[in-house]
């Protein structure tokens, strides 16, 4: 058994790059490496694995099925080393290469997903951003592991568990689609709420099951016609039916700017929803994530100043 405390890490740049560029002495010329430099590290490669690796051909030095089985490997191996190596550097969100793994809601992913990525194409273009939605049960120890830098949405659990900065709070209202015979204002009564059809979103958010305990909680018995796991498909669903949808009120003004949609406060009193953005302790003062975290900070409490269109 290979300890990896006798193996050469610079063999798996080599690999790579035989792998990615077919020939011994292109590979060379790209770590900077003469041919017979390249050759000997093609042989401590071989012993290592105890397979050939790569066979010459008229095409190129093509791998061997085992070579071709390491290559994603390796190359998951290397950008994770490249990864950690470049918290070691000051950050410069204008040049920096780093890859930011965020956990959003759907909600979250049509509020701010797009503000946010049009922030960094224009001040962090080679930053990369990974969105990836975990279960809250998973959330606390991606974010200790290091496989997720930061996490937005309503997160009771978490506030006493991680560092957290409350971005802001928010309201429910209920929206459908613009059409006469709908009460004029902004108001409903409880009576006309209940009368409708209504869509029921089964998101895994703490504050979309507190909004539904609170209906139960009140007698309020809504005629649910659809259920949907998410909100992205809700827009095409209410402007082709009669259905109200009880839903963020930051999410309903987005769905509302084109004009086709009617948002009303509700007819029952719900509580605010915290909506908190958390990482973890260890990045408290890492620059690429101070940098981050203060952006999005900035682009979500800004949400209600964006105009609309």
């Amino acid at each position: 058994m290979n300890s990896l405390d006798h193996v050469d890490l610079n063999l798996l740049r080599v690999f790579n790059a035989i792998v990615e560029e077919r020939s011994l002495t292109r590979a060379g010329q790209r770590l900077a490496l003469s041919q017979p430099a390249v050759s000997y590290s093609l042989g401590r490669l071989r012993t290592l694995f105890d397979d050939p690796l790569f066979i010459r051909t008229r095409t190129g030095m093509q791998p061997t099925p085992i070579a071709l089985e390491l290559a994603s490997i390796v190359g998951r191996a290397l950008e994770t080393v490249r990864e950690a190596l470049r918290y070691a550097e000051s950050f410069d969100p204008a040049i920096s290469t780093r890859t930011f793994r965020l956990s959003l809601s759907d909600a979250g992913e049509l509020a701010y997903l797009p503000p946010i990525c049009e922030a960094l194409h224009r001040l962090a273009p080679r930053v990369k951003l990974r969105v990836e939605p975990l279960p809250l049960a998973e959330i606390e120890e991606a974010l200790r592991a290091s496989r997720l830098d930061f996490a937005i949405g309503n997160l009771p659990v978490l506030t006493s568990r991680t560092r957290h900065r409350l971005l802001f709070d928010e309201t429910y209202v209920c929206m459908t689609r613009k059409r006469r015979d709908l009460p004029r204002g902004r108001g409903i009564e409880l009576a006309a709420f209940v009368n409708e059809l209504h869509v029921q979103i089964s998101s895994v958010e703490h504050s979309h099951h507190a909004l539904e305990d609170v209906f139960r909680s009140q007698g309020i018995g809504r005629n649910i016609a659809l259920e949907l796991p998410h909100f992205v498909a809700l827009p095409s669903v209410l402007a082709v039916t009669d259905y109200f949808a009880t839903l963020p009120r930051r999410l309903a003004q987005i769905f509302a700017r084109d004009g086709r949609f009617q948002i009303y406060d509700l007819p029952v009193q719900l509580p605010q929803a915290s909506v908190t953005m958390h990482w973890h302790e260890n990045f408290d003062h890492d620059e690429g994530n101070v940098w981050l975290r203060e952006l999005m900070t900035d682009i979500v409490r800004r949400f209600d100043e964006r105009p609309s269109k």
